[in-house]
Formats: structure tokens, C-alpha cells, sequence
């Protein structure tokens, strides 16, 4: 065989053993990128039909983390928030195991579907820094349907338990936004509507946590920022929801002498490959 590929290159034209090369070449790489679409992202492409059309979901999805993602994102919090890891997981393991604030959840948005875990995604790293840091004023830009106010609020009830009240306001410009916020955790959270920035200005409290997750224009996110420094208290911890597509929060941090850390959620058999949390800490 070596002697056949030997005189068959030294009679064919080198022009032609070059496009031969390139076309193996071709098909290697060609096979190689079907290996890799069906190692990575096959099984999250024929999830999108099934998982929208029983979630009924087309924003602000639900969904459970990997249970590795939980790991790392106990870790950080832990670096943000100075408390041991054991602590935190322990935050989110009882963020999890509420089925009070899992069925507020569920029994309005889900569609019919069931969790083995916990729908609230990255927000459960909310829930932890809210249990962690006890704030006594939260505020979140972008309510939406009302995933943060509820988990938030749970935080906060469960603060109360442990001496540690607190109150909750979220800030939206659709007057319908915060259906889930009721019962027991609309006694400590209330919806301000209209614009964010108006919102942010008119508020008198001294704010110990903030979410923006509103606007999601890089200039308006900058504004929220600025707009509610003056207003946090000394130990304040900002979150940014936008952070897997805007560095606001991280330029905002080193600007003001803040530190910045970012964690990147890890969806759970669903077909979103996840946003994040950016943290600002003192």
C-alpha cells in the first residue's frame, strides 16, 4: 500500500494531493464539530420545544440548578459574605426545601410541571446573601411576575424568625408586574410603580441590599447604580442580573472602592445555558 500512495503522488500533480489534504481535513473537522454538537448541546436543543410548551414560559424561566453549580455558588457567597460555606449551603438548602415559597411559585407560572429541587435558579444565591448579611431594607429594579420579590420576601420572613426584620420593595413600570407577591410575603414586600430611577430617588430608606434587574441597557443599569449609592448603608451588597452580558456592576465596584465577584448558573435538564449573579461588596 505504501509503495501504490508513493507512485500515485509522484504521478499525480501536486495541486491535487493538496485538495485531497484539505478535503480529509474537511471531513475530519466536519465530524469532529457533529461529535461536539452532540456532546454539548443536542440534548438542550430538543428540550426547547417540550420544556416552553409545558412551562407555557418565554422569559424569566424556571428552573433547577446542577447540583455542582450549588456547590460553587455556596463557595463564593461565602467569600463575599465572610460566613463559612457550611452556612451558606445550609441558606440554600433551606431555600430548597420550602414548599411554601416553591408552590407560590409553582402553583402560578409552572404549567403543570414538578420539581425535585427548587424552581428559582440563581436567585436562590439572593435568598443566601439576604439570610446571610440580615438586611433590613432590600430593594429589586424589575419585578416581573415576581420570582425575586417571593424568595426575597421568604428570606426576609424567615430573618424575622431569627430577630432580624427587614422589608422588601421591588420597582416596575408594568402595573400588572408582581402577581406572585402575595399572601404571607406581601406582608413584607411591597411593588413601587413606575419608572426605576424615580422609584430610586424618592426612597428615604437606608437600602442594605439592592438587585438591579430591570432595564437592561448597560447606561440605565450605570444610572440605577449611581442613582442608589448615596442610599446604601455602609455594609450594602448590590446584585446585578445582568451581569453574564454587562460589566456595569464590576466597573461600578472598582470605581467606588467595592469589590466584585461573578458566578454563572448551570441549568439543570433544561435548555437555557443560564445567566448569573454579579456580587459588589464592600
Amino acid at each position: 500500500m505504501g509503495i501504490i500512495k508513493k507512485s500515485a503522488k509522484a504521478l499525480a500533480p501536486p495541486f491535487v494531493w493538496q485538495r485531497l489534504k484539505a478535503a480529509k481535513r474537511y471531513l475530519h473537522l466536519s465530524r469532529q464539530a457533529r461529535h461536539f454538537y452532540d456532546m454539548y448541546y443536542r440534548q438542550q436543543v430538543e428540550n426547547i420545544r417540550p420544556i416552553v410548551l409545558t412551562s407555557l414560559e418565554t422569559n424569566n424561566f424556571t428552573y433547577e440548578l446542577h447540583p455542582r453549580n450549588l456547590t460553587y455558588l455556596a463557595e463564593m457567597i461565602a467569600c463575599a459574605t465572610g460566613r463559612p460555606p457550611a452556612a451558606i449551603a445550609a441558606y440554600i438548602d433551606e431555600a430548597i426545601n420550602d414548599q411554601a415559597m416553591n408552590r407560590a411559585v409553582a402553583d402560578g407560572e409552572m404549567g403543570g410541571r414538578s420539581f425535585t429541587s427548587s424552581p428559582f435558579g440563581r436567585r436562590l444565591g439572593w435568598y443566601a446573601i439576604a439570610r446571610a448579611i440580615k438586611p433590613k431594607v432590600i430593594v429589586e429594579t424589575g419585578v416581573e411576575r415576581g420570582h425575586g420579590a417571593v424568595i426575597l420576601c421568604g428570606a426576609l420572613l424567615r430573618n424575622a424568625e431569627d430577630g432580624y426584620p427587614g422589608q422588601y420593595f421591588g420597582t416596575d413600570l408594568n402595573p400588572e408586574a408582581g402577581r406572585l407577591l402575595k399572601g404571607q410575603y406581601a406582608t413584607v414586600g411591597k411593588v413601587l410603580y413606575g419608572d426605576s430611577i424615580c422609584s430610586l430617588k424618592c426612597m428615604t430608606e437606608t437600602v442594605d441590599l439592592f438587585i438591579n434587574d430591570s432595564d437592561h441597557s448597560a447606561e440605565y443599569e450605570m444610572d440605577e447604580y449611581r442613582t442608589i449609592a448615596p442610599k446604601l448603608s455602609g455594609g450594602a451588597f448590590i446584585l446585578a442580573d445582568n451581569a453574564h452580558a454587562s460589566d456595569k456592576l464590576a466597573v461600578f465596584s472598582r470605581q467606588n472602592g467595592r469589590r466584585f465577584l461573578y458566578f454563572q448558573e448551570a441549568p439543570l435538564k433544561h435548555w437555557y445555558p443560564g445567566s448569573g449573579i454579579g456580587i459588589s461588596f464592600p
